[in-house]
């Protein structure tokens, strides 16, 4: 394909909104994942959850998705603090959390995507708002709001997430949980406690998501299997437990796909940009901001 300044810049434009909304599936992973080091593969499923509750509510009772998202995140973050305290009592407090940990979010995964095929089917489901179909133009750049909206979305919850982490005694606690757990003993605080309200949180960063992906796209309950291997991607590139590196690394990942998608074509996307996370590595292990 012939160069194109206005493709150029309309793809560069386009993929930084989609890392917008990258870095909101990627929140969960990297609290879950790199901060807590538990393999919540169960996240995309929590994400679609999230999807068909926010579809429910504009069909069923006429809700703004966006409206609600703030009470389906308050609903995430009881549910992931319950998940979190079954799955300390059955195999964290025994030494048992790596490989049967992860058959039990494999489970609960499996367990979430059924109970959605059976009350909703497997069709698509989109949610259409008026507004949602509009399109800013600033010069030759167009920004679609069904974009921008889980753009803005996505980079606002990280950084309310980062607020949380970096100024709050709870947040710093579950900072130091993942350095050193014992240590977190000595000055009398709880890491069980941190580890539990971490877990809320990257449940309710994953029901944000989905609320978020439903407006992007149209879904169906096996959709979110398609962005596990992207949510992890960002977390390792990133650099595990930081989540200014998340935000960083859903932007290059977001921005390499659609350079691809627009100049290669949409097969060649997941190929570089995982490419990019193994030449990323490669040079530097430790990913964009890990220590």
């Amino acid at each position: 394909m012939e160069f194109s300044w206005y493709l150029f810049g309309n793809a560069v434009t386009s993929g930084i909104m989609l890392g917008g909304f990258y870095a909101a599936v990627a929140i969960g992973i990297t609290i879950a994942f790199g901060m807590l080091d538990i393999v919540n593969i169960a996240h995309p499923a929590f994400m679609v959850l999230g999807s068909f509750l926010a579809f429910l509510g504009v069909n069923a009772l006429g809700i703004d998705p966006i409206l609600a998202t703030p009470f389906l995140a308050a609903a995430g973050f009881f549910v992931g603090r319950l998940f979190y305290r079954g799955y300390y009592a059955a195999f964290e407090r025994r030494g048992d959390e790596s490989l049967q940990g992860l058959a039990f979010f494999f489970g609960i995964m499996f367990i979430v995507e059924i109970g959605l095929v059976l009350i909703f089917g497997v069709d698509y489901r989109l949610v259409d708002l008026p507004y949602l179909a509009r399109t800013l133009e600033f010069g030759p750049i167009e920004v679609p709001l069904r974009l921008a909206v889980p753009c803005l979305f996505g980079v606002g919850t990280l950084l309310l997430v980062q607020a949380f982490m970096s100024r709050t005694f709870t947040g710093r606690t579950i900072k130091a949980v993942a350095q050193d757990p014992e240590a977190v003993r000595l000055v009398g605080a709880d890491p069980i406690h941190a580890k539990e309200v971490a877990f809320g949180i990257a449940v309710a960063t994953a029901i944000v998501a989905g609320v978020m992906l439903i407006i992007l796209q149209p879904v169906e309950p096996s959709v979110g299997r398609e962005f596990i291997g992207r949510a992890f991607a960002i977390c390792v590139l990133g650099g595990m437990a930081s989540l200014p590196g998340t935000l960083i690394a859903a932007m290059i990942l977001g921005t390499a796909e659609t350079m691809t998608s627009t100049f290669f074509g949409p097969s060649w996307a997941p190929a570089v940009a995982f490419g990019l996370l193994l030449t990323t590595l490669a040079v530097r292990p430790d990913g964009i901001l890990g220590r």
